[in-house]
């Protein structure tokens, strides 16, 4: 069996040059292939509010949500590593509401690391959670949590504010941040400039690992879809054959067979 993934394997990958992986899992039967796979990182993203729930956007996600899915993710994981995000609200309004939850969802879950969204804003909470133990992730640019603020999905381009919220992030501890919807080359600055592994969707190649959210890449959500997805399979096309094949076997009498039935 390989060797597990922990946050110091994803900083010596960077040091040696080696790409991460991070894919987002949200239940057992996807964990255990996103393992088998060789991912390097599951992230149990708040992106199973929109994917898995169907809401319009991350903030209805509940820490209770996040506990759920995460422990199904932990339990289908022997080698990756799992982090879990910290949903709306759970973390923003105090350094002790942020301690509480995390500490919680670690506790509950078995996961590995917790990722928050935010820069110079979340420099403190996050020095707060690893002095109390706690691996966090940062995540930078397009923050979906604070779409509203933002406008909207947008490209996020102002390069000096990107810089400091990465500095940021890796001065309170983070061992890694996510750069969501940046120019290649203002992702790839801010790679070069931090000793931390940064994790890019939408940031071009420059990363040192890049994440996509599983449904998107296997075609199994279609309300919208990211210009940076690209799609590996449409496995949404294949349930649904399969699913027509099951409806129509059934109605005319086909299945069960006799090798499916008792006798």
């Amino acid at each position: 069996m390989a060797k597990t993934v922990s946050t110091t394997t994803l900083a010596n990958m960077k040091k040696e040059g080696e790409k991460i992986t991070m894919v987002t899992g949200y239940d057992y039967p996807f964990a255990r292939l996103l393992d088998e796979s060789g991912i390097d990182t599951i992230l149990v993203g708040d992106s199973v509010g929109v994917v898995v729930a169907g809401y319009k956007d991350t903030l209805p996600v509940t820490v209770d949500e996040m506990i759920y899915h995460g422990r199904a993710v932990v339990c289908g994981t022997e080698r990756a590593l799992v982090i879990i995000d910290l949903p709306f609200m759970s973390y923003q309004v105090s350094i002790e509401d942020a301690k509480f939850q995390a500490g919680r969802i670690m506790k509950e879950t078995g996961a590995g690391a917790v990722k928050l969204e935010g820069g110079v804003t979340m420099r403190e909470t996050i020095k707060a959670l690893v002095d109390i133990g706690i691996p966090v992730c940062g995540h930078i640019g397009l923050t979906p949590q604070a779409v509203n603020q933002l406008g909207g999905f947008k490209v996020q381009r102002e390069k000096e504010r990107l810089l400091e919220d990465a500095r940021a992030v890796a001065e309170a501890g983070a061992f890694a941040v996510v750069i969501e919807c940046v120019p290649t080359d203002i992702a790839t600055e801010i790679s070069q400039s931090l000793t931390i592994p940064t994790i890019g969707i939408g940031a071009g190649v420059g990363c040192d690992g890049q994440v996509l959210v599983l449904h998107d890449m296997l075609s199994l959500f279609d309300r919208f879809r990211p210009s940076f997805v690209k799609q590996y399979a449409d496995l949404g096309q294949e349930t649904k054959k399969a699913l027509e094949n099951y409806s129509r076997e059934v109605k005319q009498g086909i299945f069960p067979g006799a090798e499916h039935s008792f006798k």
